[in-house]
């Protein structure tokens, strides 16, 4: 697979603090292991080569607990926020250095065992500047966001929801890099806004995944998540 991935692991994690108040989300424990070792293994076993990891808050500690990422089957970069946090679409902004053309982004917090492949050829066939996973949610794991239909991503928005979203952001999109032409250098600026902003131009491209996410973005998430790797570890051979 060609594409590089950028995690996005920059953020304050508020809502899993106290535990988090000395420690970044991705290195909170899960079934004995950091958070993101069980991403990292998962990126390299769906055949992810190179990720790039957006770090802010405590970021120097993801990176030496992560390393070059070569005991993960991966080769792992870091690009740091700087003074101030630049939010989730500034980080990629200052990534782009060490991204290709064209990209996937995963959300930190967020662990998705789908078919990235595929994923890379539908966007690559759609022409566009960026797509986006969609999940149908139908309000069970969070807040649906997205009105989806016949392919297409009609509506998004997390602040404001419809009776018709029953679509959910999967937490995993793919870029190329020119989608980012227009956010400044080193300022902050949200994901979901340039989502929104590529939407209105028709850049946006979807795909609907059919595998559950799981997430440590919330306290429930992050136990639903313990127990599902401890099943996992628990399966015979």
């Amino acid at each position: 697979m060609k594409f590089p991935l950028a995690i996005l692991a920059g953020g304050l994690a508020k809502r899993l603090r106290p535990l988090t108040d000395g420690m970044p989300k991705a290195l909170v424990d899960v079934d004995g292991e950091p958070f993101i070792a069980h991403q990292l293994r998962l990126l390299a076993d769906r055949g992810i080569e190179r990720v790039v990891i957006c770090a802010g808050y405590l970021g120097e500690m993801i990176q030496t607990a992560v390393g070059n990422g070569e005991r993960f089957g991966l080769q792992v970069e870091f690009s740091f926020d700087g003074p101030k946090l630049l939010g989730t679409a500034g980080a990629l902004k200052k990534a782009l250095p060490l991204l290709r053309d064209s990209f996937f982004v995963l959300y930190g917090d967020s662990y998705l065992p789908c078919d990235y492949q595929n994923i890379q050829e539908v966007f690559e066939e759609s022409g566009r500047m960026a797509l986006m996973t969609v999940f149908p949610n139908h309000g069970l794991w969070d807040r649906s966001n997205v009105e989806f239909v016949d392919g297409e991503i009609l509506v998004y928005d997390k602040n404001h929801q419809t009776a018709a979203m029953r679509h959910i952001d999967y937490g995993l999109g793919a870029f190329q890099q020119k989608a980012f032409a227009t956010i400044p250098n080193n300022q902050p600026y949200d994901l979901a806004r340039l989502y929104q902003d590529l939407l209105k131009q028709k850049e946006l491209a979807a795909y609907e995944v059919r595998e559950r996410f799981y997430e440590i973005g919330s306290p429930a998430g992050l136990e639903e998540m313990r127990r599902y790797m401890a099943e996992q570890h628990r399966r015979p051979l």
